[in-house]
């Protein structure tokens, strides 16, 4: 899930970038209302988390623009105008939601969970392939029955392969989706990542599912007999 954060506020925004990374999501921050506008427009993001009082052009302004886009993102205000008024304008609007500052990041955590089954009503939660089954909602692996434990970028690493099953993914785009970098080829972070998925999830299990194609990348598959 790919989240962008719109704050300009130094200290929050860092905080909110690495906090909602390390709990697996894919995150972009930016740090006024014209960067702001201009990526929610152009990013395809899953979920706007959106500051009010922002240099340039303010949160209700990138709300509009994004309505006005037809694009259909749950928005989530957090803000510290805490005035009843400010709520209902936000919501009537087209926000989804509305948190206040200061505010505890669990709760946020939990709204965005929320706000994210909600919008994707339309998109599967659960991917099988043999004995393998990944649940998006309850943030759950288990193959053969067994519960397998993953890192958050472990899961989301799965996640993609599942959702792009059958197609191979390059390390450059693995790096930009799950990563949220550039790919480097200097680096073998993609590479080790991928060997302790199948360290977990392949192993000790039959079938393999993940294949490296050299040259290539990688894809989960099940090969045909």
């Amino acid at each position: 899930m790919k989240i962008l954060i719109v704050e300009d506020e130094h200290k929050t925004g860092d905080y909110l970038r690495q906090g909602l990374s390390e709990a697996g999501f894919v995150v972009d921050l930016a740090r006024d209302g014209i960067d702001g506008m201009h990526l929610a427009l152009t990013g395809e993001y899953d979920l706007l988390v959106l500051d009010i009082m922002l240099p340039g052009i303010d949160g209700w302004g990138i709300l509009q623009a994004v309505r006005r886009a037809e694009l259909e993102m749950p928005i989530l205000f957090l803000t510290a105008r805490d005035r009843v008024e400010d709520r209902v304008q936000g919501l009537e609007m087209g926000a989804d939601d509305y948190l206040i500052k200061p505010f505890a990041f669990s709760e946020l955590l939990a709204r965005i969970r929320s706000l994210s089954r909600r919008g994707k009503s339309k998109t599967i939660d659960n991917f099988y392939i043999a004995d393998l089954e990944l649940d998006i909602a309850k943030r759950r692996v288990t193959r053969s029955g067994q519960r397998i434990d993953l890192t958050a970028k472990e899961f989301s690493l799965l996640e993609l392969l599942l959702r792009r099953r059958g197609e191979v993914l390059s390390r450059s785009l693995i790096a930009s989706q799950v990563w949220d970098m550039n790919f480097d080829s200097d680096t073998n972070v993609i590479d080790v990542a991928v060997r302790r998925l199948r360290a977990k999830v392949d192993e000790p299990f039959d079938p393999k599912l993940i294949r490296t194609v050299r040259g290539m990348g990688y894809v989960i598959e099940v090969d045909e007999v």
